[in-house]
């Protein structure tokens, strides 16, 4: 059994910054790419930004130049920092991550999801 938990959403004024992280637990044997989706309600997820084991990175052109993601593999997380926040940046974040477990079973797994809004 393996798990993604979430923290550091919440309320922020554009323009500023907020840092999302993501840990995973569990029956770990590696992780391969990991990534951070948005969604609003009653819309499709939306991927954000993606990150291999090796630290290669991907964005959304929506995103590029104002967020990073990150990864630290000793703790199995990651991270994103968003920053020059904007009020269309208001989605619930979810993190998702494919892992390998010591069973060998290969799981895509997402967290629980932490609302990011940005007021005006």
């Amino acid at each position: 059994q393996v798990q993604l938990v979430e923290s550091g959403g919440g309320l922020v004024q554009a323009g500023g910054s907020l840092r999302l992280s993501c840990a995973a637990s569990g029956s770990i044997f590696s992780i391969n790419v990991m990534a951070w989706y948005r969604q609003a309600p009653g819309k499709e997820r939306a991927l954000v930004a993606t990150i291999t084991s090796g630290g290669s990175t991907n964005y959304a052109d929506s995103v590029k130049g104002r967020f990073t993601i990150s990864r630290d593999n000793a703790k199995n997380t990651v991270y994103l920092q968003m920053n020059s926040l904007k009020p269309e940046d208001t989605f619930v974040y979810y993190c998702n991550a494919v892992i390998r477990t010591y069973f060998q079973s290969v799981l895509e797994v997402w967290g629980q999801g932490t609302l990011v809004t940005v007021s005006s």
